[in-house]
């Protein structure tokens, strides 16, 4: 049998920053990934400090900090860019959200800045006039996901003992997995990172699908600069249930525009939902309403794994101690990659984590059934 000091499940940019943070960590890796699609592929790439909650921004904001020392060293197709993003006051009352939002980052020191209505109309002409204002938060970035998994991947096999294998673990025994094919490898420990597809492997993780769309338009450098989220965003991207969208558009570094977002529940289905579609599109025309002059060449959907509160499991499975698990991260799970490797790779190797595990340990779930 094949055996290596850990073998991750799954490629994504939470496996890939796993392998790279444990391979800098001095261990060998083996990485198995069914190439069956995920949020990697799926999701914006937005790198953004969110602060809902303490844990989420000692996760986040020490993940972009992570990310800009990793940037320079990054090829262009990452597409690494430093847009920051701007949060979109409608009115009086989100102005003051975006006050207090902005409080609490720069205590952290998280550097931003409050644009008043005649700047925010100055750095972004395209949004609709009448907006009370914008906090921008100069750090944040966007990163092209895939391209980004693939590089990590490369630099942990450029600097130690990396195998990657194209295969599907069927089951989880103990340090054994089992192949599709039957075939068995080893490790001394099993990290999953497989988003949605987890339970599937082990069953009874608290995860719960969100479907979420986006669409791409065509080329149109200079239309916008940042990335721009209405504040409406923060409450749609924590609903429980129902079927939510808010503004959310990205410029790529191609000039094209990604435009999101929504999330839906309680579904599998990987068509487009037309009517979600419209609302959607509907709501973004509400705040840049050029877009109606566009060419949108591609709409996709994807599913975000999310667990009951929120917020990734990070860290050891406690009925099943050498399995352990990164997963969950929702709609943060490319910001967040490099924080939780590192987070991970200090458990495993009994070294300080760099930031309290805790809020993100498996047994907060206490009521949860895994066999």
């Amino acid at each position: 049998m094949q055996t290596t000091d850990v073998l991750v499940i799954g490629a994504g940019i939470v496996g890939a920053a796993c392998a790279h943070s444990l391979v800098q960590a001095g261990l060998s890796v083996r990485i198995i990934d069914a190439r069956l699609g995920g949020a990697t592929a799926a999701g914006m790439g937005h790198l953004v400090v969110m602060d809902d909650n303490p844990a989420e921004l000692a996760l986040s904001k020490s993940s972009l900090d992570l990310w800009h020392a990793l940037a320079p060293q990054m090829d262009a197709g990452c597409a690494f860019t430093a847009c920051g993003t701007l949060w979109l006051a409608a009115n009086e009352e989100e102005l003051l959200a975006a006050h207090a939002k902005r409080a609490t980052l720069q205590a952290q020191g998280v550097a931003c800045e409050m644009l008043d209505a005649v700047a925010l109309a100055r750095a972004e002409p395209a949004l609709r006039r009448g907006l009370a204002g914008a906090l921008k938060v100069n750090g944040d970035s966007v990163v092209y996901a895939p391209r980004a998994a693939q590089w990590l991947v490369a630099q942990a096999a450029a600097h130690g003992s990396v195998v990657f294998e194209q295969a599907e673990a069927a089951q989880i025994d103990g340090h054994t997995v089992t192949l599709r094919d039957g075939s068995q490898r080893s490790a001394g420990a099993i990290v999953l990172t497989s988003g949605i597809q987890a339970p599937q492997l082990c069953p009874g993780l608290p995860l719960r699908p969100k479907k979420g769309h986006l669409v791409i338009t065509d080329r149109y450098p200079g239309t916008v600069h940042h990335q721009l989220v209405e504040l409406g965003y923060i409450t749609s991207a924590h609903h429980s249930d129902g079927t939510s969208v808010a503004f959310n558009v990205q410029p790529r570094p191609t000039g094209q525009l990604l435009i999101g977002s929504s999330r839906e529940f309680d579904t599998t289905d990987p068509a487009v939902n037309n009517t979600v579609l419209a609302r959607m599109l509907q709501r973004a025309l509400t705040y840049l309403p050029g877009l109606a002059d566009l060419n949108a060449i591609r709409t996709w959907t994807g599913f975000r794994a999310a667990t009951p509160d929120s917020l990734p499991i990070i860290g050891p499975l406690p009925v099943h101690p050498h399995l352990w698990l990164a997963v969950g991260h929702e709609g943060l799970g490319v910001t967040t990659a490099p924080a939780t490797a590192q987070l991970l790779a200090a458990q495993i190797t009994g070294s300080t984590p760099p930031i309290d595990p805790m809020p993100y340990a498996a047994q907060r779930f206490d009521s949860w059934d895994v066999a």
